[in-house]
């Protein structure tokens, strides 16, 4: 099964550490007495394992993909084509990093099911609520980013034809719904279908920039400032903001531990991980680039906005399912998490009955429900992601897995020179994760304060079209 083996005195620490009476924790041994998988394979019961390796990083790449190359051409122009380049190749090489730690240690100890389980056995109760509440918000604001971008097109696509908040409610509706899907195993099939949508669209939007004489936001009659840097001059309130919104483009790493629990083979993650970090990085940086390049200042956000009205509406033609199936992978992480943590201990788990179904869905259209007061609470794609980064992702995607390293290589601390440096770095992460949790976080409250009281946000719930708004 590509389960990692555990040793009698992990097992017995582990049982030491959480006790059998801890409530949401799933305890029991497979017949051989190896591992404590979350979803079994039983007679009888619906089988969950049916993930391979492709269909996993697809579905790793779509977490990740469709938001952030929508929203880091407009973090360019604040950093710096330079600056910012550095960003998305540190971030992206980070969470990856982080990506691998969080699947090693769930294969160590198979049954976490989630970043919250992992949590629970390394800090004990606490700790796991603590993680639990700030993995729900993440996933919430996530989705709200996504369904915020589904009304973009809508009122991209129909010339603004009704107020924003319908189509915010109708994203909401469509996203719910695709969410309800039950198995990872057929949302790879949408993340394939969404990832190919959203591809095309900001593929096409980035050859539209570059046909034209001027961006198409800037004024179209004489002279112009393109507002293209090397490197820019941000306030520390702007830079820190831009730096957690390209942070946030590559950090749902939380979101590729709940999979492992339904792949075939969960030793193959890291193939999964390292194909989907690789296409992301390389796509973040040449499209935002050549974005940043030929439209400087004039980037919409999201950026599919950028290469002008007709433009705008192609790739919103085309990119909408993408940005749907975006929002309802976030929808599905989140409810999954509460699906599996109510009904944990149950037989209801795997078994097709009313109790299953009933709290499938109604677990779904709540997370659906929230996000979408999220969305039309901050209605700005920018800053939505970049305080889901700052205050969510940066102790969930750096300082909990530095933590979780630290604990599973405790001897390192003594060891040789090299396992010395590998147990400092994993300890300067958690500080790194701390300092981005606070300074990004005043950072972009900061900024969506500043944005309400100079008028680009006119207030929460109103019809207004913040899609050129950065």
């Amino acid at each position: 099964m590509g389960k990692a083996p555990e040793t009698s005195y992990e097992v017995d620490r582990i049982e030491t550490t959480l006790g059998n009476e801890e409530e949401g924790a799933d305890f029991s041994k497979q017949a051989d007495g190896s591992s404590f998988e979350v979803f079994r394979r039983e007679e009888g019961a619906v089988d969950f394992r049916t993930v391979s390796w492709p269909h996993a990083s697809v579905i790793f790449l779509k977490y990740i993909f469709a938001t952030g190359v929508l929203s880091i051409p407009s973090c360019m122009f604040v950093l710096g084509a330079f600056p910012g380049a550095i960003n998305v190749v540190a971030w992206t090489m980070l969470n990856t990093y982080c990506a691998i730690i969080q699947g090693n240690f769930r294969n160590s100890h198979p049954r976490c099911h989630s970043i919250a389980d992992m949590a629970h056995l390394v800090g004990g109760p606490l700790l796991r609520e603590v993680v639990s509440i700030l993995f729900l918000l993440a996933y919430i604001i996530c989705a709200a980013s996504g369904i915020l971008g589904v009304s973009e097109g809508l009122n991209a696509l129909s010339d603004h034809a009704i107020c924003t908040q319908w189509f915010t409610f109708v994203a909401t509706v469509i996203v719910a719904a695709l969410a309800s899907v039950r198995k990872f195993e057929k949302m790879a099939w949408l993340a394939w279908l969404g990832f190919g949508s959203a591809f095309v669209a900001v593929l096409i939007v980035v050859i539209g920039v570059t046909r034209l004489d001027r961006p198409a936001a800037a004024p179209q009659t004489g002279d112009f400032d393109l507002g293209f840097h090397t490197i820019g001059s941000p306030t520390f309130v702007a830079g820190v903001t831009a730096a957690a919104t390209i942070f946030c483009s590559s950090a749902a790493t939380s979101a590729f531990l709940p999979v492992i629990s339904e792949m075939k083979k969960p030793k193959d993650y890291p193939k999964a991980v390292y194909l989907s970090m690789t296409i992301v990085t390389t796509s973040y940086l040449a499209f935002s680039l050549v974005m940043y390049r030929w439209c400087g200042q004039w980037i919409a956000s999201p950026s599919l906005g950028s290469a002008g009205p007709v433009i705008k509406k192609v790739t919103y033609g085309v990119g909408i399912i993408g940005l749907c199936v975006s929002a309802c992978l976030y929808v599905h992480i989140g409810s999954k998490y509460l699906f599996v943590r109510v009904l944990r201990n149950s037989p209801h788990l795997q078994l097709n009955s009313v109790i299953h179904w009933a709290t499938w869905f109604s677990i779904t259209a709540g997370v659906s429900a929230v996000s979408f007061v999220v969305a039309s609470g901050i209605p700005i794609f920018n800053y939505i992601l970049a305080l889901a980064g700052s205050l969510c992702f940066a102790p969930l995607a750096i300082s909990l897995p530095a933590y979780l390293w630290l604990h599973d290589h405790r001897d390192w601390r003594v060891g040789g020179y090299l396992k010395t440096a590998a147990w400092t770095w994993n300890a300067f992460l958690i500080l790194v994760g701390a300092f981005m949790t606070v300074g990004a976080t005043y950072g972009v409250i900061q900024e969506i304060i500043n944005a309400y009281a100079d008028g680009t946000i006119g207030s929460a719930f109103s019809c207004a079209d913040n899609s050129n708004s950065s």
